[in-house]
């Protein structure tokens, strides 16, 4: 959850209703932004294991393991959405905010994208795109942490923010879930790993751009 003085991502959600009744009612259930943070660590590891179990199953057990981990990924970013309504909205800030909000994060992307590159027991380039992609993710947001530290302003740009990844590895669950549904099984994964990848490259390179721009006009 963000500190005083901390630049949150810029959400829409944020500022719907529905997302202010459900802040409010985690904050009423006794749900601290810190642990919310973590709970977004769990739900993380739910998709991963449905990932993984996906490439163990068979028939209309693996589509129901690619909908139960979009389902878990989505819930992973509802937490980092409360986190930090909760903290700031709700006035729950904590001293240790920042490192809750950043840090569940990382091993959060991590968890989902090796998970994904786990999705299929025989593909060894599914695989090293999982970790490409996590290296990926974490590297983006190294870099908007590094511009900030350095003095530059929080840098969210895509193409392949946060949201954007999940967006990405929650539709290719989908529809492969609706593909295998349908009996025209296909996985999606590797060509959403192979688009966060390239995405990622993109994103680093634009962070850090504007990031040395801005510094160097300084």
């Amino acid at each position: 959850m963000p500190e005083p003085g901390i630049v949150r991502r810029p959400l829409k959600s944020r500022g719907t209703r529905w997302a202010a009744a459900a802040a409010k009612w985690v904050a009423s259930a006794g749900l601290r932004p810190n642990r919310i943070s973590v709970l977004s660590i769990l739900f993380a590891g739910l998709a991963c294991g449905c990932l993984v179990l996906s490439g163990h199953t068979a028939g209309s057990a693996v589509a129901w393991s690619f909908a139960g981990a979009a389902a878990c990924v989505q819930l992973r970013l509802l937490c980092n959405m409360l986190d930090g309504m909760v903290a700031v909205e709700g006035g729950f800030r904590t001293k240790t905010g920042e490192i809750y909000n950043e840090l569940p994060d990382r091993f959060a992307d991590v968890l989902i994208l090796v998970g994904a590159g786990y999705s299929s027991s025989t593909s060894p380039t599914l695989i090293m795109l999982g970790w490409a992609a996590a290296v990926g993710a974490v590297l983006t947001a190294y870099v908007r942490a590094l511009g900030a530290t350095a003095g530059a302003s929080q840098y969210f740009l895509g193409p392949m923010a946060k949201p954007h990844r999940m967006a990405v590895i929650t539709a290719a669950c989908l529809g492969t879930a609706l593909l295998i549904v349908i009996r025209k099984p296909y996985d999606l994964i590797q060509p959403a790993l192979w688009v966060i990848v390239t995405g990622c490259v993109i994103t680093v390179a634009r962070r850090s751009l504007s990031i040395l721009r801005e510094l160097e006009a300084k």
